[in-house]
């Protein structure tokens, strides 16, 4: 039986890579960070015996700052592929925490990478990077091949965990690739991200719990997939003969704005707009009441105002296809958070 070592195992990705590879029959070790309050409600249907009485995946303490804790549990499980999608992975606290999520985010990866060469130089390795490398883009639609102008802590950070994944590759000859994601998005989203903020925001506004929903730039265009389909993708590129990098995308990019006025469309409201810039409002045409504000609290302070992947490359050498749509992802995320 194949084993897999994924850290951000209770995160979206981890939580829909760990589904992924428990039906490919694997066994699956998950790396959580130590605290009072376990936060794995993401992976509690999987711990709680979906895939029978024997056990299949099992979690252990350890945290992407601390070598020691990474080279031992590689050293004692022997996985045969690496998934690191543990991360600071919101863009706007990476401005607050910007060392915090440097450390985690770029040296984390290296620590990873090292204990690979270190301990077993065949495990495969698999990199979360992240659209945001390409910032503040300087051409469209986004490749493999496109400059990276990154526009965050976070961005930047990534930046050093995507370049330290290819040196050890041609360095040690690790299989080490980089996923290169654009945005994608689910029922699992993490609720300060601005797409569950939204159907989170409905959900609470049909059940009375809340008035209106706060954002920031609504115009920001943003590529969105379902994250059940990406992580197809990064196990794609460990199955390959060779290590690579690729661009996993759907190829349409949408605003904010929309996201806005499909999601509400979905519950019988037709949203329209009144005002400009930051006095702009979201109304529900039929009563006039305001459903979205606009905030400056919520604008970064270095924009990244579109983003949009050319996944060409991911097509037809992983053989991959985004299954969701954009208007079907929002629909599943309208109607989980109403049923929640």
């Amino acid at each position: 039986m194949k084993k897999a070592l994924i850290t951000g195992i209770t995160g979206q990705d981890g939580s829909y890579l760990a589904e992924f590879l428990l039906d490919k029959g694997y066994e699956v070790h998950g790396i959580v960070r130590r605290c009072s309050s376990l936060n794995t409600q993401r992976i509690d249907h999987l711990i709680e015996g979906k895939y029978g009485n024997e056990e299949k995946i099992v979690l252990h303490f350890g945290d992407l700052s601390d070598s020691n804790s990474l080279n031992r549990l590689i050293d004692k499980f022997e996985p045969c592929e690496i998934y690191n999608l543990g991360a600071q992975s919101h863009v706007q606290v990476s401005f607050d925490v910007p060392e915090f999520t440097s450390d985690v985010n770029a040296l984390g990866a290296l620590r990873l990478l090292d204990s690979i060469k270190e301990v077993n130089p065949k495990i495969k390795y698999y990199q979360a990077s992240s659209s945001e490398l390409f910032g503040k883009v300087k051409e469209t639609p986004q490749t493999e091949n496109t400059p990276f102008n990154p526009r965050s802590p976070y961005a930047v950070a990534k930046l050093y965990a995507y370049w330290i994944t290819i040196n050890y590759r041609e360095a040690y000859q690790l299989f080490a690739c980089n996923g290169i994601l654009f945005n994608h998005e689910s029922p699992r989203r993490g609720k300060t991200f601005v797409t569950r903020k939204i159907t989170t925001g409905i959900s609470n506004i049909l059940k009375g719990k809340q008035e209106k929903i706060i954002l920031g730039n609504i115009d920001a265009k943003r590529d969105w997939g379902f994250a059940g389909d990406y992580v197809e993708a990064m196990w794609l590129m460990l199955q390959q003969n060779e290590p690579d990098d690729y661009v996993v995308a759907t190829g349409e990019t949408h605003t904010v704005r929309e996201f806005c006025e499909l999601a509400f469309q979905h519950v019988g409201i037709k949203l329209v707009w009144d005002g400009e810039g930051i006095s702009e409002k979201g109304i529900d045409y039929k009563t006039g009441k305001e459903l979205i504000s606009i905030s400056n609290q919520y604008f970064r302070p270095t924009e990244v105002d579109l983003l949009l992947g050319n996944a060409t490359k991911t097509h037809n050498k992983l053989n991959w296809e985004p299954k969701v749509s954009f208007e079907k992802l929002i629909e599943m995320m309208v109607d989980s958070d109403i049923n929640t």
